[in-house]
């Protein structure tokens, strides 16, 4: 058993949430120990994907894989003409490449070696908090923030009841004939015409696909927030049926990607003496999934709020050190808007098939700053308030009174 020399900020975890806030700290001065149960090179399984212009705003466009203008949904039934028309975003959509995102926040990690352990406790001494690991070691540092993911045992949140999650079942491969058009990326396809009567009463998925070039596409059956969530073998099963019925088989498969995440997450309780980010922060978008582009703008600011406390003297303890950085990650504005958020995503998941479709039909015809800000999650309070109350004016009476009261939820 070793107990090792102090540092500034222990973080937990080697995912995109770790090294985006390993690298702010790093850049701030400070003394940072890393800890994973596996080395930060192991590749990411999933895609990321991100509206570019998000991308652009930290001049990071050059780490996408791919990127699309031609960007479309679809919310018609698809028995008709006109069921079959695309709604246009006309708003350029990227994959990152992951490697390329990785090795990027690995080299602005400068001298940081990854200890390979498990935490297996974490008690806070005062000044310093110390994490006991599987091996026996123990390391202390001023600070320990929690990046490891939403499933981390070491984050205390409240019990709201049953935790919604938005599961995927994707391949990349090559096809009989193209399940896109050409250079052309679909958020949302939720044409219900391949299903049967019992499966359109289930809870909806829809189709997230793209060109990938050369032959080769990406496709993935998704599905809303679901409690519990829609199985990947359903969701198999639904894309298998959904390419069936447009005449398109899978000729090769080159990966398979297998997503489950939490969207109604409560927030962590903000005077804990361990801080978290990323999922293990409840930072997934309630609305959209997505969370890496709060990494990118939250991560920066945290970095410089640690890095300012850490240097004050006298030192602040580790419970007030965390406090600070709750503060920063969940500001009052942060809090309410997240509130508004889920309680959107409630009302979302008690729509059946064709009031969803209709929602989203309604949703993409906000102005564009609207509906892109409102999934960026970056509108303040007030404008985001505004964009609700727009929706709602605009939306159908059969859609504003399912808005108002909700129906039967599928987290029942």
């Amino acid at each position: 058993m070793t107990t090792r020399d102090s540092s500034d900020v222990l973080v937990m975890g080697a995912g995109p949430s770790a090294l985006f806030i390993v690298a702010e700290l790093v850049e701030q001065g400070l003394k940072v120990t890393a800890l994973a149960s596996h080395t930060p090179q192991k590749p990411w399984p999933n895609t990321y994907g991100i509206w570019a212009e998000e991308l652009e705003s930290h001049g990071m466009e050059s780490l996408l894989g791919h990127r699309w203008s031609n960007t479309v949904s679809f919310f018609g039934d698809g028995s008709s003409p006109k069921g079959q028309q695309p709604t246009k975003h006309d708003f350029d959509y990227g994959l990152f490449d992951q490697s390329a995102l990785q090795k990027a926040l690995l080299d602005r990690c400068k001298n940081i070696n990854w200890i390979l352990d498990t935490a297996e406790e974490i008690n806070v001494l005062g000044k310093e908090t110390e994490v006991r690991c599987k091996t026996g070691n123990k390391y202390k540092a001023r600070l320990v923030i929690d990046a490891s993911g939403h499933r981390s045992r070491f984050i205390r949140r409240p019990n709201h009841g049953p935790v919604a999650e938005q599961a995927a079942y994707g391949v990349v491969g090559r096809f009989s004939s193209p399940p896109v058009e050409k250079d052309q990326f679909v958020l949302m396809d939720f044409r219900p015409n391949h299903l049967t009567k019992q499966e359109k009463k289930e809870p909806p998925s829809f189709l997230y696909a793209m060109d990938f070039g050369d032959d080769i596409f990406f496709v993935e059956e998704t599905s809303l927030a679901c409690c519990p969530p829609i199985s990947w073998s359903t969701l198999r099963a639904r894309l298998q049926s959904r390419l069936s019925s447009r005449g398109v088989e899978i000729r090769e498969i080159i990966h398979e990607e297998h997503c489950l995440f939490p969207m109604n997450l409560p927030l962590p309780d903000r005077n804990q003496s361990v801080l978290a980010f990323g999922g293990a922060a409840s930072m997934v978008h309630p609305a959209s999934g997505y969370m890496v582009g709060a990494l990118l703008r939250r991560a920066p600011a945290l970095g410089k709020e640690l890095a300012i406390a850490i240097k004050q003297t006298p030192l602040l303890d580790s419970t007030s050190l965390a406090r600070k950085g709750w503060k920063v990650l969940w500001s009052p504005e942060l809090v309410q808007r997240h509130r508004l958020y889920q309680f959107g995503l409630r009302r979302l998941m008690s729509f059946e098939e064709s009031e969803l479709r209709n929602f989203f039909a309604t949703f993409f015809r906000l102005p564009r700053k609207d509906w892109s800000g409102f999934l960026a999650n970056t509108l303040p309070l007030p404008k985001l308030i505004l964009v609700m109350f727009k929706l709602f004016s605009i939306a159908p009476w059969g859609l504003r009174k399912g808005m108002i009261f909700g129906k039967k939820s599928n987290l029942n």
